[in-house]
């Protein structure tokens, strides 16, 4: 019997999760259950992911670098990356705009779910550290994200996931060097590197198995802490109009696979799709990136010197998802709060979403710090900003879930344009857990 595909397995223990939480919260004590019994199962692989993160961007970064054996093509790849992020980052936070714009879900919300609102959620400490955040990353100077990429101890940078950039930057000062003290000097390290990424991957593959059983207890978890359905319920056409959105970009990524690289979208999506599914389930681009890049360079075919270099900065500076999120939130919060928004703050937006998403974390929750500056650079009154996060602090975790496999998305599109634009896109090769079994059973 054929063995059923990872992402229908993903699929599976997905929705029995969804099914076995909600039964959980008819059930007394049930929620108490699952955070006690079923959550750790989730954390631990959401943890696992997270471990080989750092040793997963040091050595496919510097082994692709110190493959290219040409500095100008490392030049080149850099800029057609970057600007290809820009590109369909301002494209997402159009689409949210021009939608937030037609169907104005704000204008529906009534002054009694405002006050619900504000009263559950306003001085919720998860909204005060957002602002907290947001206030300190606000206060910085202008070139602070540059002054952020350089670490001071390397060792300090890669101990912590939330400094992948530094990370990214010591792995690219690091395998340039390589190149230039010659290809015989640098092949004991070279070789270092190259068994090193192997090793990780390899831990990718053995980590993979567990995911069907790991989804579960994610998303059952997800369930048991949801809130209040009521105010889910007013929240329905704002989150409607922020997935609809999210769907037009994931379309947008497809039209672009299959002009560009004349691959089949669908052929695509489904090689993706173990990606996508654990984006949702962790609501993380950082955790997913082990299995983006397994996926991408396995199963699609984007060799290593370009997947190396362009999903790790995508996975820190491409936030399509989480950047539509930020047009529609908020000119939905200044529609529901009846603060005037021309143009020209709309501009505001797009640029500042821009800038914003550029070195926000990869991590749960960092949409709603970027959402906070979006926010004080149109001149939204501070006094106001509490409530305003207030009212969609109640769905962000869902449409946080929903985001992460846009970003997701967009970093794999992405590595797809690149790959061809250098003439790196190949045929797939997959390798499996259990190929060197034989050898050491």
């Amino acid at each position: 019997m054929k063995k059923l595909a990872l992402h229908w397995q993903i699929l599976i223990g997905m929705l029995l999760g969804l099914i076995f939480g909600f039964a959980m919260t008819f059930v007394s004590g049930g929620k108490e259950f699952v955070i006690d019994w079923i959550k750790p199962f989730g954390a631990i692989f959401v943890k696992l992911l997270k471990l080989i993160a750092i040793p997963l961007i040091l050595a496919s970064l510097i082994k692709g670098i110190s493959d290219l054996k040409d500095i100008s093509k490392f030049r080149n790849m850099g800029l057609r990356t970057i600007i290809t992020y820009v590109i369909t980052t301002i494209v997402a936070i159009t689409i949210g705009l021009v939608l937030v714009n037609i169907f104005q879900p704000g204008n529906g919300i009534s002054e009694e779910t405002v006050a619900k609102l504000t009263d559950t959620y306003a001085s919720d400490s998860g909204v005060q550290s957002k602002l907290a955040t947001a206030a300190a990353q606000k206060s910085s100077g202008p070139l602070q994200f540059l002054e952020d990429m350089v670490p001071d101890n390397a060792f300090k940078a890669m101990s912590n996931n939330g400094l992948m950039l530094q990370v990214i930057f010591f792995a690219i000062f690091f395998g340039i060097s390589m190149l230039l003290i010659g290809e015989k000097a640098a092949k004991p390290m070279k070789d270092l590197f190259d068994s090193l990424n192997d090793i990780v991957l390899k831990m990718v593959d053995l980590i993979m198995l567990t995911a069907p059983y790991a989804v579960f207890a994610l998303l059952a978890n997800v369930v048991v802490s949801s809130s209040d359905p009521d105010l889910l319920l007013a929240l329905l056409k704002y989150a409607g109009v922020v997935v609809l959105g999210l769907l037009f970009m994931i379309v947008f990524y497809t039209i672009l696979v299959s002009t560009l690289t004349k691959k089949n979208p669908f052929w695509f999506l489904k090689e993706i799709s173990p990606a996508q599914l654990l984006a949702f389930s962790t609501s993380s681009s950082a955790a997913t990136l082990p299995v983006t890049m397994e996926r991408v360079e396995e199963h699609i075919g984007v060799d290593k010197e370009v997947s190396s270099f362009v999903l790790p900065v995508g996975a820190t500076i491409n936030m399509d998802g989480t950047s539509l999120y930020q047009g529609v939130a908020a000119v939905f919060i200044a529609q529901a709060l009846g603060f005037p928004l021309d143009l020209g703050g709309q501009l505001t937006i797009v640029l500042t979403a821009l800038l914003a998403s550029i070195g926000s974390a990869a991590v749960p929750g960092a949409g709603m710090v970027m959402l906070v500056i979006v926010l004080e650079a149109i001149g939204f009154p501070a006094d106001k900003l509490a409530i305003g996060l207030a009212l969609i602090f109640a769905v962000d975790r869902p449409l946080d879930m929903c985001r992460t496999v846009v970003n997701v998305t967009g970093d794999a599109t992405v590595s797809m344009l690149v790959a061809k634009a250098v003439g790196k896109l190949g045929e797939p090769v997959e390798k499996k857990w259990d190929d060197h079994y034989e050898e050491v059973k």
